[in-house]
């Protein structure tokens, strides 16, 4: 048995409300699909058929009103040739062909009544069926991201991620270690850029200090020129 018993249910329908109550959402998205695709199929093939009947009575109805007008014009002809009976005769058949027309267009009206239901009723599926697809889109992704989440839960909680972590920082401690060891054996040793730079910076000193004097005898000379 179906998820729906019959046409009106699906248009009727609330996915949402489907999908909340179901155990495994995604298959019951499928399944929807599946059943509303199905009974598209269905409801085409039975509006195919609905058409070509309505055109079938159109088609009666045209050759009916045709053999009244025949039918009349024979009554006429026979009634002008003095055949009273067989104008009788001929306005009986017209009458027939008549009431045979008037019936066919009644069915055909409630053709045309079931069509324009079912044409609205094929609307509302299909946008159902829309809404379902777009749907399942949807849930399998949010699937995905959840089951991704879960694995990456289940990683970082297990005691594989802090083993490893431990033995990163194990190897740090051994790198840094090594690293204090270098340091060790270069304390007290200067290298050829060490050199110059000590006497770049002894340089340096030496200029300063020049230019602190130059700048003082300067003074003293203007305290001079002042006194006097």
């Amino acid at each position: 048995m179906g998820i729906f018993s019959r046409f009106s249910d699906i248009v009727n329908s609330n996915i949402n409300s489907l999908l909340d109550k179901a155990e495994d959402p995604e298959k019951m998205v499928r399944l929807i699909i599946q059943e509303m695709e199905d009974t598209l199929v269905e409801v085409r093939s039975a509006s195919a058929k609905t058409l070509a009947n309505k055109k079938d009575i159109s088609r009666q109805i045209d050759k009916l009103e045709h053999e009244a007008s025949d039918w009349a014009a024979k009554a006429e002809l026979a009634l002008s040739k003095g055949r009273e009976d067989l104008a009788r005769a001929a306005l009986v058949e017209k009458k027939k062909c008549i009431e045979h027309a008037d019936s066919l267009k009644h069915e055909l009206g409630l053709l045309e009544e079931q069509l324009t239901k079912l044409k609205a009723e094929v609307e509302q599926l299909q946008e159902k069926l829309a809404d379902a697809k777009s749907r399942q889109k949807a849930i399998i992704m949010r699937q995905k991201t959840v089951s991704s989440r879960l694995e990456v839960k289940k990683r970082l909680d297990s005691s594989k991620v802090d083993d490893a972590m431990d033995r990163f920082e194990r190897y740090e401690q051994k790198i840094d270690s090594l690293e204090s060891q270098v340091d060790a054996y270069d304390i007290g040793k200067k290298t050829l850029s060490d050199e110059f730079a000590e006497l770049e910076s002894e340089n340096k000193v030496e200029d300063e200090l020049a230019a602190m004097k130059a700048k003082l005898k300067t003074q003293k000379k203007d305290n001079k020129k002042d006194a006097k």
